[in-house]
């Protein structure tokens, strides 16, 4: 399955009954989030709020809350489907790996010799209306404030267009954006986004600005790609192209040479000035904590061009599990094969909700010597923005890291703290609120894999698990019924 646009997908989301339409008026201003909230934690649909008190267009959210509506949004019934489209296209890649970046340029490589590659329009629904000068006002739009500490109203489901001022390469990437007045928003650029490398670049370059453009609104793969850690090399529209299984129609900005999605609903162009920034925040994150007021860049905006009655995009953050953590768990399922490519021994991973993606990742191996945990976990913190992580356990391959119950079981069986804490440092992401300084800080491993005799000194044999005779187990089985319970 492929969708157009956001509005096909609404359609197909209704015809599924995972969407309801609101016509109460609502306040764009808490109100939206608490009921937001409340569905998402109950399992329900996306919700389309058709009655926006003081504003024209309706609100779409929580169109990811839930693993199934993020896998139609990325075209497929369940999302190991598109992992298995993925392993197929790396069983194209022959002979040991190379180091992940050549691998993932490969890839790359063979994804865009299919019918993935966008395709430049001259006309496009998101031009429709053409909105320069003094007319340019964000406030006409139902930009929402989600929780009361906020420092104002925040565009949550952006994809930010930047280039790279010496390649040339476009990046696109999902960064929240404070409104502060009806023509400037923050750029929350954290550290190590590509977004930011740009930005750095266009500073050290001596540019007087840089262009930028944010789509809101789209397909919703293509929408999904900005959250998408992909490197550098792999373009998020092939990307999108090849979940869709067709290109992204593309056509250039209005006032610049931004290339843009033609089916997106709002788009804001504009530009920043390298240097310039301005507080930012608070924001309430996505880790549950509010991030508190740091200076971030400025983006000017200088026009809005927009579908006829558009639709407004949103996410909202908070306390996970959010809607957020539907669409990074496909990121999980998506990067494990490719994360197979350095580290063969991984089995499975999981990043729960209650770590917030970059706070705890759990990881299962097939372990073949002694000290194999502890390779799998620096190879894992060089590994892009996996660098960021700030707890990894590695459990044996009989382990399922999806149930954090059996985990806890494994990992407080079997680690011994004096032996088994891995304590390293490094970067650490900027919403990390532990450390006591930003952006650099500890980072903690926990092997909890069986250990042998030529790992932590260990003097005895391991106890096998307790399990019941296949014989005995099958007898049951076919007693069961005589048993009477």
């Amino acid at each position: 399955m492929k969708f157009k646009d956001l509005r096909e997908f609404i359609r197909f989301l209704e015809d599924k009954g995972e969407l309801r339409r609101i016509t109460t008026p609502v306040n764009h201003e808490l109100e939206i989030t608490e009921i937001t909230d409340r569905v998402i934690r109950s399992g329900g649909p996306a919700l389309l709020f058709e009655n926006v008190t003081g504003f024209d267009a309706p609100v779409l959210i929580n169109m990811y809350g839930t693993h199934q509506r993020t896998a139609w949004a990325l075209g497929v019934e369940k999302v190991d489907d598109l992992v298995e489209r993925i392993d197929g296209l790396l069983n194209l890649m022959h002979g040991p790996p190379n180091g992940l970046m050549n691998k993932l340029r490969t890839l790359g490589q063979i994804v865009q010799l299919g019918s993935h590659q966008p395709k430049t329009v001259n006309n496009a629904p998101c031009q429709e209306i053409v909105i320069q000068g003094d007319d340019v006002d964000l406030y006409k739009f139902p930009v929402m404030k989600c929780w009361p500490l906020d420092g104002g109203p925040f565009v949550t489901l952006p994809l930010v267009i930047t280039r790279d001022p010496e390649t040339g390469v476009q990046n696109y990437g999902t960064y929240r954006m404070q409104v502060y007045d009806k023509q400037t928003t923050g750029m929350h650029w954290q550290t190590h986004k590509v977004g930011t490398h740009h930005y750095r670049m266009s500073h050290e370059l001596g540019l007087d600005r840089m262009d930028v453009a944010v789509a809101l609104g789209g397909d919703p793969a293509t929408i999904w790609t900005g959250s998408a850690p992909l490197p550098p090399d792999i373009d998020e529209m092939v990307m999108a192209g090849f979940l869709r299984e067709e290109g992204v129609n593309l056509v250039k900005a209005k006032t610049s040479d931004l290339m843009i999605p033609a089916q997106a609903e709002i788009i804001l162009e504009g530009y920043v000035v390298p240097g310039e920034e301005r507080d930012e925040g608070p924001f309430g994150d996505h880790t549950g904590y509010y991030s508190m007021e740091e200076p971030y860049p400025v983006f000017h905006v200088t026009c809005i061009t927009h579908r006829k009655d558009p639709i407004y995009p949103a996410a909202l953050v908070g306390r996970p599990p959010m809607e957020d953590y539907y669409m990074g768990k496909v990121t999980e399922r998506v990067f494990l094969p490719m994360m197979k490519l350095v580290l063969p021994e991984l089995v499975d991973i999981n990043m729960p909700a209650e770590g917030s993606f970059h706070n705890l990742v759990i990881v299962s191996i097939k372990k073949e010597y002694p000290g194999q945990g502890r390779k799998v976990m620096h190879g894992l913190w060089g590994l892009g923005l996996m660098s960021l992580v700030k707890t990894i356990i590695v459990v044996d391959h009989n382990v399922d890291v999806q149930n954090i119950s059996e985990v806890a079981w494994r990992v407080t069986n079997n680690f011994d703290p004096g032996e088994d804490l891995v304590f390293a440092d490094g970067p650490i992401d900027d919403l990390d609120i532990g450390s006591p300084s930003p952006k650099y800080g500890k980072k903690m491993g926990i092997d909890a894999t069986i250990k042998g005799p030529l790992e932590s000194g260990r003097h005895r044999e391991w106890p096998p698990d307790i399990a019941m005779d296949s014989e005995v187990m099958a007898l049951v089985d076919q007693k069961w019924n005589d048993y009477g319970i």
